[in-house]
């Protein structure tokens, strides 16, 4: 096991500043190249303390904010016009910037990419679901609708 600085947030591990235990392996092989984390040493400590005040400044301010973003983006459907074959199915699939990008353009918010999961490949139209974490105790989610290019 091998102490690493998280300077993103990663899921299912932590978010920016949080020093976790994780596998040689994953921590070199992942973590590190990625620039997801850096490795952990006592000198450190300063690092950890600017990542988590530019992190805090990120974040929403309030967490009624928070809870005020989500109300509006559950409200709406969000469209994502992709490129099609003659079946309906996606050239590759749909990716959290897609739907970044597309929450963005519907003038909802600005949402940054790495806030968003998506819990399987979206190879088809239709609609679809992914989720926006807002917070670390706020999670939105939100409606995808998917539509092919003419």
């Amino acid at each position: 096991m091998s102490k690493v600085i998280l300077t993103h947030e990663v899921s299912g591990l932590g978010s920016a500043g949080d020093v976790v235990d994780v596998k040689n392996g994953y921590a070199r092989n992942y973590l590190v190249p990625q620039g997801f984390a850096v490795a952990w040493s006592r000198g450190g400590e300063k690092q950890v303390a600017q990542i988590r005040t530019a992190r805090e400044t990120r974040e929403l301010k309030t967490i009624e904010e928070a809870h005020d973003l989500k109300q509006r983006l559950e409200a709406q459907k969000i469209r994502l016009t992709v490129k099609t074959g003659a079946d309906g199915r996606l050239f590759g699939s749909v990716r959290p910037a897609d739907v970044a990008d597309a929450v963005t353009k519907q003038g909802v918010a600005t949402i940054d990419k790495r806030k968003v999961e998506i819990p399987s490949a979206i190879k088809l139209v239709g609609e679809h679901e992914a989720t926006l974490r807002l917070r670390e105790d706020v999670i939105a989610t939100i409606t995808l609708t998917v539509v092919s290019a003419k």
